[in-house]
């Protein structure tokens, strides 16, 4: 049951950060900060995505920006999670069960970065700044940029075995058939979250080459954005950030 107590421990690390914000309101409110930035950031990053006008990846990069890079509290799915891990080992294919480790143990890693960045960005209070520069100095103050390229890495290689999914015999009757259940279990969230996660990719599946092109965009710009907050200059990379979040630089 290996993946499940991979999974058990990525929700358990996630655990002790929330605890750690409790127990630190101040701290808890710098972290709601720096994901506030980084939503407004992917929605920025993103617009002619999200925008739609006939967008082919809208929805993609809707479910992107709700599922991997939003603001919400995950509590809830988290806990939904932990107790069907070994469930989801024992009864799904090995792709989802893959899927499930690498979602689990991203989230955690995200929790991670995100508290490490808060507690520079608090550091900061009183501080004449704009949001983007107060970013710009806690992502450096924190680096780990071997960690911030494998949260893509992660992430791409989470669409990538999405879209294969899509391709899984019975898969999506599989989950249909699980909706009844899983309400009733009290595993609503979870529920949502695949279903979702299916039904994007599946129809993004239906265009030649679709996912891949998704991805490839997704890969491009989040590259571009990693070499900047590490290696720009300080002003520059201000400038460019606030433009991004629609902010005066």
């Amino acid at each position: 049951m290996e993946a499940a107590r991979k999974i058990r421990d990525a929700v358990a690390h996630v655990s002790q950060l929330r605890q750690a914000l409790e127990d630190h309101p101040a701290l808890g409110a710098a972290v709601g900060q720096v994901k506030r930035v980084q939503f407004q950031r992917f929605a920025g990053t993103y617009s002619d995505l999200l925008a739609g006008n006939g967008s082919a990846y809208a929805a993609p990069a809707r479910f992107f920006l709700s599922e991997l890079y939003s603001d919400k509290d995950y509590a809830e799915r988290d806990a939904q999670f932990a107790r069907i891990a070994g469930a989801i080992e024992k009864f799904f294919p090995d792709q989802v069960v893959a899927t499930a480790v690498a979602l689990a143990e991203l989230h955690a890693l995200t929790e991670e970065l995100d508290q490490a960045m808060a507690l520079v960005w608090l550091a900061q209070d009183g501080e004449e700044a704009s949001d983007a520069r107060r970013y710009v100095l806690a992502w450096r103050e924190v680096g780990r940029r071997e960690d911030r390229e494998g949260q893509l890495t992660v992430v791409l290689r989470i669409g990538k075995e999405m879209a294969k999914l899509t391709r899984t015999a019975g898969l999506r009757t599989m989950l249909r058939m699980m909706r009844g259940p899983a309400t009733a279990a009290g595993l609503g969230s979870l529920q949502r979250f695949l279903e979702s996660g299916f039904d994007t990719f599946a129809a993004m599946a239906k265009r030649p080459g679709g996912a891949e092109e998704f991805l490839g965009i997704i890969q491009g710009r989040e590259s571009s954005l990693i070499k900047m907050l590490f290696d720009a200059g300080l002003v520059a990379c201000e400038t460019d950030l606030s433009r991004t979040l629609g902010q005066a630089p």
